[in-house]
């Protein structure tokens, strides 16, 4: 099971581009606090992910979209809803696109990882619960 804090070591693992970033959040969080929070390094890494869309980066982006199948599959509580939450839903917000479009990532998506993607646009949209069934 990966826990909290193994979580970022799996996704720097899979796209090791996002690591200088990760360096950066890591230092400017260092004797903050005892956890970092890590739903504002998701979301850079979100944005990591669309800035690789727009190089048209394909190979970074199949590593990564695995590793973020195996959070939302190895995962526990904490980390599946975090890879869902921090991850996918700021992939989702257009307001962090320029060139590109959310559902442009929909082909990396791996099973239980378009299951959550699906489950966040029923929320946004038909404001079903985003519960696992």
């Amino acid at each position: 099971m990966i826990a909290e804090a193994e979580m970022m070591g799996v996704l720097l693992n899979a796209c090791p581009s996002f690591a200088p970033l990760w360096q950066t959040f890591a230092d400017d969080w260092r004797g903050e606090s005892d956890r970092p929070p890590l739903y504002v390094a998701l979301a850079d890494f979100a944005r990591h992910l669309i800035h690789m869309l727009e190089r048209g980066d394909t190979i970074g982006l199949s590593a990564a979209f695995r590793a973020i199948e195996r959070l939302h599959v190895d995962g526990d509580e904490w980390v599946r809803k975090a890879a869902t939450i921090g991850i996918l839903e700021s992939l989702q917000n257009q307001n962090l696109h320029r060139s590109t479009e959310p559902d442009q990532f929909c082909s990396y998506l791996k099973p239980q990882s378009a299951r959550w993607w699906d489950k966040l646009n029923r929320f946004w949209e038909q404001n079903e619960p985003l519960v696992d069934e």
